[in-house]
């Protein structure tokens, strides 16, 4: 089959530096278990503690330590149109002094061309600074514990441009230093700095040398430490980050966001991110595996050295269980000095487990366990998490996994969780994924880069299928200050990078090698592009295809023939077709499922992007529209002098369109593999249309992570399995006694009946191309109303809204209880403003305030009000439409019983209790 229909992990080998023979043994042949012991496997040492943070630079000689020149800004780009064409760079000269040719070097192993790698200049810039130096007195600076995003605590900025990136001052430069203690028997190891993500242009060094650097702040990446690192001492390392403003559209964060590694292996060792495992034949009977493993030696001296993989079944702990399944013994390896050879071997796991995502199949991981042995012992180590699973995107079905049809029910999602800032955090992002699975969620679109790796370990284990994204931006620029900047020098190495990063999870099944790019207006000069990125894809993992987020390229132009899947953002639906759009010079499109097929007849059609509709939670305005979908403005669902966007869920920003528009071209056109709403959760920036905001309008959950009416839209369109009816807006109205007050339900039934106060207003069927039911001509009056759903003539679901009195209490509840003392682990504190008989009071804006006893610290709070200028880390809150959020953090090491309270005036108090436990 072409490879623009197929994607399996793997159906064929990219043939790499050298092909040897390997001994496969069936796995009935062998009790092997994974706890053979290792003499000597590599250390991997999690670098969060022991760090200093100062903002600025410490003394005015390092302000010259810049990556390169950059454009003088004389214009903003906060509130640019989210669509609006993107503009050619413009052209800076380097000037003699930049660091550009000592951190190039960093990413030699990335680029494919062996002529076209850097030679890395003899001296050390920066090495002559205090701060490089041991005794150097840094006991001012902030002690910080990484992940860190230094700009998330604020303040906001309430005025002024930047509400695109979220009103927080991510850029200038910014330093960390913390002493490394390399022991006298690491002596002979190859020493590695490994960061997940820094925002951005990293620069590293380590004694006063400069180690390299990595400009783009979302990719992961490596530094070798060896030739400057001094064993039997204490090392110094310091880092300084440089990211610009004007950088992004959104939130970018700040800091070393990820976590850092200090990673050691023998000198004959497992290459960077140096393993892959495929499977290019999937039966229910067996699978084929094929893996691929470099070995490099780092020595000065030839080395010789066997490899060895083992194959397990992960249990649900993660944990490799049972006997090996499979084993692949490779030929003996001769590496001369400084050399590297890529290993090829296959082998067959009988009945395998495949993976699928949730809820139709399971998510089933298998690891391999690689050694590499010198005279028989062990020297490194090193285990390759993966799926057995065969993915294919068909041009009349959409995606089939497995041989089963999946219909993708995707949204994107931005980097930042919310209150955290960047900082990644395992548990925020665990959170956000499981509501997401709780409406009927089964794939992630990520916007629009490279996520903490983490991440994919959930969407692995969670069965969550996945489009990986590189970039934002290519040659063209959409801010003055993004990554076109350097785009032409890494473009290869980021792209490499995150293919070789990433592509052993199998919740990946897609690579988007851009969003909306510029480069699609420019015809076969974006084309060119667009080929050489992809050509770069199929040398690194020819076993998915390719994709690129198209809001403006159309079936006849260059850019699209150069993808394998078709992603169109909005086009499907149409964009701006609506006649007050006439004759202005905004992006118009007619909707472009069916063009697109025409044109490209063997290709699959995704909606990368749907939707964009906007609403606040729990705020209602009037008049509601009676169409199924409108622009946002004053009086139409709008509000700018508050800030705020009706939840009826009618409104979208002027390229997209409500759920219900989407819904209906996408039952319309079968043939397309599913739908990406932009977006999951709010996202700390981009807050159209209002940019005094700090946060979007755009998510199914707000900020906090709290439920928008839109979440039950979604979920009786995804879960129609689910018996639910959900009835809006909320009915406490005291100033529209007597006014026509419009009743919706969203249900996964067919038909439905509203009673108020007991008395029937009417029962209204489903209609085609219908998902939603409209009792437009209510009459408010202060009460009960009451939704009996059906489902073929049977009751099915029921919802009821009651009008509260005045607030008069909290109520809270918290996500878990039981937490684990690392320092890391989170609750997520929810409070409720409510009446004196426990009803939500919808539009309770008290005041409140938390606190905690225990081992622990609340580390922030939140509201989900886009127009909240309080900053995260407040212990005081004002509750939006009846809610708040506070975030708990355990303490490191520390056990115990925790206590969070909330109170306010007039409300009295109410607490929560959790315990913290070493586990």
């Amino acid at each position: 089959m072409p490879h623009a229909a197929v994607s399996r992990l793997c159906p064929r080998l990219c043939l790499a530096a050298l092909l040897l023979c390997s001994l496969v043994l069936p796995a009935q042949a062998q009790r092997l278990t994974p706890d053979t012991p290792d003499l000597a496997p590599r250390e991997r040492i999690r670098l969060d503690t022991g760090w200093r943070f100062h903002k600025g630079d410490p003394e005015p000689a390092a302000a010259r330590l810049i990556y390169d020149v950059r454009p003088e800004v004389t214009q903003s780009a906060d509130g640019k149109v989210a669509d609006a064409r993107p503009d050619e760079a413009v052209q800076t000269q380097s000037r003699e002094g930049v660091l550009k040719p000592w951190i190039l070097p960093t990413a030699n192993p990335f680029i494919g061309d062996p002529a076209k790698r850097h030679l890395r200049p003899a001296s050390h810039p920066g090495a002559e600074l205090a701060v490089m130096r041991p005794d150097f007195d840094d006991s001012a600076w902030q002690a910080v514990t990484l992940p860190h995003d230094w700009a998330a605590a604020g303040p906001f900025l309430p005025t002024g441009p930047y509400g695109g990136m979220g009103r927080l001052q991510t850029w200038g430069p910014v330093w960390y230093r913390r002493a490394l203690d390399i022991p006298a028997t690491d002596a002979g190891k190859s020493l590695y700095l490994d960061v997940d993500g820094a925002m951005a242009y990293a620069t590293v060094w380590l004694n006063g040398k400069l180690v390299g650097g990595w400009p783009y702040g979302y990719n992961s990446w490596r530094v070798d430490l060896t030739p400057y690192a001094e064993p039997g001492k204490s090392n110094q390392l310091a880092i300084r980050l440089d990211n610009p403003p004007e950088s992004a559209r959104w939130y970018p964060g700040a800091g070393l966001y990820r976590h850092v590694w200090l990673t050691k292996t023998a000198p004959v060792q497992i290459g960077h991110w140096g393993t892959v495992v495929r499977t290019p034949e999937v039966s229910a009977d067996k699978a084929r595996l094929t893996m691929e493993v470099t070995i490099t030696n780092r020595g000065s001296q030839a080395a010789r050295a066997q490899v060895e993989t083992e194959f397990f079944a992960l249990g649900s702990n993660g944990q490799p269980q049972g006997p090996a399944v499979a084993r692949i013994r490779f030929a003996t390896v001769q590496l001369a000095a400084s050399a590297e050879q890529t290993l090829k071997g296959e082998a067959t796991v009988l009945k395998p487990r495949l993976w699928g995502p949730l809820p139709q199949q399971q998510p089933h991981r298998y690891v391999g366990i690689t050694r590499v042995r010198q005279g028989g012992q062990v020297v490194d180590r090193d285990e390759t998490r993966f799926g057995i699973r065969e993915v294919r995107f068909d041009p009349q079905q959409g995606l089939l996994v497995n041989g089963q049809h999946v219909r993708i029910q995707g949204v994107n999602n931005h980097h930042d969780l919310g209150a955290l800032g960047a900082a990644f955090n395992l548990r925020a992002a665990e959170r956000q994924l499981e509501l997401l699975q709780g409406i009927g969620v089964n794939a992630i679109r990520l916007s629009h880069n490279p996520p903490a790796p983490e991440l994919l370990e959930l969407t692995d284990r969670m069965g969550l299928l996945v489009i990986n994204e590189i970039f934002d931006s290519w040659e063209l620029k959409k801010t003055p200050l993004d990554f076109h900047l350097v785009f032409p020098d890494w473009s290869e190495p980021d792209l490499r990078a995150m293919l070789r990063r990433d592509r052993n999870h199998p919740s990946v099944v897609l690579w988007s090698v851009g969003n909306e790019v510029g480069e699609q207006y420019t015809g076969e000069r974006g084309a060119v592009v667009a080929r050489r990125l992809v050509q770069i894809v199929r040398e690194e993992d020819p076993t998915r295809p390719t994709t690129t987020a198209m809001n403006f390229a159309k079936p006849s132009m260059p850019l699209p023939a150069e993808v394998d899947v078709i992603g169109l953002n909005y086009q499907g639906e149409g964009i701006r077709q609506e006649p007050e759009f006439e004759g202005t010079d905004r992006i118009r499109t007619p909707p472009q499922y069916q063009p697109f097929r025409t044109r490209f007849p063997g290709k699959a059609v995704v909606s990368t992007e749907t939707a964009s509709a906007f609403s606040s939670r729990g705020v209602y305005l009037f008049p509601v529209s009676t169409a199924s979908t409108s622009i946002t403005r004053d009086g139409r669902g709008g509000d700018s002098k508050a800030r705020q966007v009706s939840s009826y869920e009618l409104h979208a920003v002027d390229f997209g369109s409500s759920a219900d528009k989407v819904f209906a071209a996408q039952d319309r056109h079968p043939f397309v593999a599913g739908e990406f709403v932009w977006t999951g959760f709010d996202h700390l920036g981009e807050p159209t249309p209002y940019y005094d905001s700090r946060s979007s309008y755009c998510g199914i959950f707000d900020l906090a992570g709290f439920a928008k009416d839109r979440a039950y839209l979604y979920q009786a369109r995804w879960r129609p399995e689910l018996p639910m009816a959900h009835l809006l807006p909320h009915w406490t109205w005291p100033e529209r006694v007597g006014q026509v007050t419009p009743v919706h339900a969203f249900t996964s039934g067919d038909e439905a009946e509203l009673f108020l106060n007991g008395r029937s207003l009417g029962r209204k069927k489903m209609g085609a191309f219908e998902y939603r039911l409209r009792w437009d001509e209510v009459v408010y009056e202060p009460g009960e109303l009451k939704l009996v759903a059906y489902r073929k003539g049977q009751p099915w679901a029921t919802d009821t809204v009651r009008t509260a009195g005045p607030a008069a209490q909290l109520r809270v509840s918290v996500d878990r209880t039981e937490l684990r003392a690392d320092g890391q682990d989170l609750a997520f504190v929810t409070v409720q403003v409510t009446d004196a008989q426990g009803q939500p009071v919808p539009r309770a804006d008290n005041r409140l305030q938390f606190s905690l006893e225990g081992p622990g610290e609340i580390v922030a709070t939140d509201n989900g009000d886009a127009t909240d200028l309080e900053a995260f880390p407040s212990l005081t809150r004002k509750a939006f439409s009846g809610q708040a959020l506070a975030i708990l953090r355990t303490r490191a090491g520390q056990a115990g019983a925790l206590r969070v309270q909330v109170q306010a005036v007039g409300l009295g108090a109410t607490s929560a209790s959790l315990r913290s436990s070493l586990r």
